[in-house]
């Protein structure tokens, strides 16, 4: 484990302090969650976004044009 000085503004640490307790665990904890989110949205993004050059539009309307057209079931519209 790593050990790591912030320097925060006074007003940031009010907030993260109190969405800590709000949640019900220290600060450490609350920071540790928050940018273990961060890491995860950004990895997926970076991951979506490389599948995404890869993507091919004409794959893809190649699958559309075999789903059947048809009115829209009851509940649908």
């Amino acid at each position: 484990m790593t050990t790591l000085n912030l320097t925060l503004p006074n007003s940031v640490q009010r907030h993260i302090q109190e969405m800590a307790d709000m949640d019900g665990v220290p600060v450490s904890q609350f920071i540790i969650t928050a940018v273990t989110e961060k890491i995860s949205a950004l990895t997926a993004e970076s991951y979506l976004r490389s599948r995404a050059e890869r993507a091919s539009p004409a794959a893809f309307q190649a699958i559309l044009d075999r789903v059947p057209q048809r009115a829209p079931m009851p509940g649908d519209e």
